[in-house]
């Protein structure tokens, strides 16, 4: 007799609770405000279109392919950006944050674009990575120039390259004039290729 007793208890302690859980909710308030996003370390990339203020006229004589025909958005947001459409003399470098030789030569390019001058553009192409990644690297490293995003490899497809890091250097014209791969850039090295292939002594 108890046991036929509890059975028949039991379902309704069960429903009393679930009364009270139902009754006792508390009416629904504002959404909690989200975290704001932490504010990019790098540059706007509308600049990239705009020919630096003051580069050297392009050489009627020079040869080189053009940049690939690719859009790749900015890290800031805003209107994609056609490489084609990039104004050069510029310098573009290829990284990700997982990439240890990447790191280590990302505050020599920076440096170099403090010494640009309105010579030529410096500018990033932050490829096969994430965004909290790439971030925390400019925020550490104090990378501030423009930083276009691949979230894929289809700049390096197009360029058919693989190696990490990458460095593109494209004259006044738009035209490539020399792509280096072997490995971490330092200041001089970099001063070097500048000169050598944009003729911008830096």
């Amino acid at each position: 007799m108890t046991r036929r007793l509890a059975h028949l208890l039991v379902p309704l302690v069960l429903l009393a609770a679930a009364g009270c859980t139902a009754t006792a909710e508390e009416p629904a308030g504002p959404a909690p405000a989200t975290r704001a996003e932490r504010p990019s370390p790098f540059a706007d990339c509308a600049p990239l279109t705009v020919a630096p203020a003051s580069a050297a006229p392009a050489s009627n004589g020079a040869a080189g392919d053009p940049l690939p025909d690719l859009t790749l958005n900015c890290f800031t947001g805003g209107t994609p950006v056609k490489l084609r459409e990039v104004k050069g003399p510029a310098v573009l470098n290829v990284w990700a944050s997982w990439c240890q030789p990447c790191r280590k030569e990302l505050p020599a390019f920076q440096r170099l674009s403090e010494r640009a001058d309105g010579r030529f553009q410096v500018i990033g192409v932050n490829s096969r990575d994430s965004r909290g990644g790439a971030q925390s690297i400019g925020e550490d490293f104090g990378v501030g120039f423009p930083m276009l995003v691949d979230q894929g490899d289809a700049f390096e497809r197009a360029l058919e390259r693989s190696a990490f890091p990458l460095t593109v250097l494209v004259g006044a014209d738009g035209r490539i004039r020399h792509i280096e791969g072997t490995g971490a850039l330092d200041d001089a090295r970099l001063a070097k290729l500048v000169q050598t292939h944009l003729g911008v002594r830096v």
